[in-house]
């Protein structure tokens, strides 16, 4: 696999650029006209906007030339395996170790547990993200292996969902659909979504189009539907404790 590790950095650059440039335009004006923020803050603001830049770009560098090219390569060896289920238990582990891993998923954790002042753990909000992920990346795969229509998943999946709305309780319902977005990060999209991809190509009568992106609807679903279940557990404590 020929990697050329800067090979392309120049549009991850601008495509950086246009992304936070109208963030920073919009806090500039803030700045002048309402917040007002001592020039210290703002010192320390501006570093942090060019720290994000620089970090944002070597990671979707990376994106490019590792996790993708890396995935497709992975997907494309096991869908040669005579044990193709074998991927289903991979995929819970992949989606757990991604999940975990993923930077949005740390920050969303972080301010459920400041907001809430310790009432819902961070730590225990992480792993009910990542078990949940998990558990809908090991279900992508038997979806490839087996044929099954997305739609078997995903009606099913939202009606469940909304029908947990009706009696979860709303703090949880906030954060659950939050967290549906939050899961669907890079580490996920990028590596793990190349892997579908690869594997549903080697796979005779599969379409990756079909197949591989089906995959990402699902992982939206699962923070929701697991972050739903969290609160009904919740619910259920507090009201087991108060009787």
């Amino acid at each position: 696999m020929d990697v050329k590790i800067f090979h392309g950095f120049g549009d991850v650059l601008f495509e950086v650029s246009m992304a936070l440039i109208p963030l920073l335009l919009f806090f500039f004006f803030f700045q002048v006209f309402m917040l007002k923020l001592p020039l210290s803050k703002v010192r320390d603001i501006i570093v942090g906007v060019i720290l994000t830049f620089f970090g944002l770009a070597f990671f979707l560098q990376g994106v490019h030339v590792g996790f993708l090219p890396v995935g497709q390569e992975i997907g494309d060896i096991v869908g040669d395996w005579t044990h193709q289920w074998i991927l289903i238990p991979v995929g819970f582990l992949l989606g757990f170790v991604a999940t975990f891993a993923e930077p949005a998923v740390r920050v969303l954790n972080a301010e459920v547990d400041k907001v809430t002042s310790g009432y819902i753990p961070s730590k225990l909000m992480l792993y009910t993200l990542s078990i949940g992920v998990a558990i809908s990346i090991a279900l992508s795969m038997a979806r490839i292996i087996y044929g099954i229509p997305l739609w078997y998943f995903i009606g099913p999946g939202y009606i469940l969902a909304l029908s947990m709305i009706l009696v979860s309780n709303e703090t949880f319902t906030s954060i659950a659909f939050d967290a549906g977005g939050v899961a669907t990060g890079p580490m996920t999209v990028t590596f793990i979504l190349a892997i579908a991809l690869g594997f549903s190509d080697t796979l005779e009568g599969r379409d990756p189009l079909i197949d591989g992106f089906g995959m990402i609807a699902l992982v939206a679903l699962a923070p929701i539907l697991s972050v739903l279940v969290l609160g009904l557990l919740f619910k259920y404590n507090e009201s087991k404790s108060d009787g």
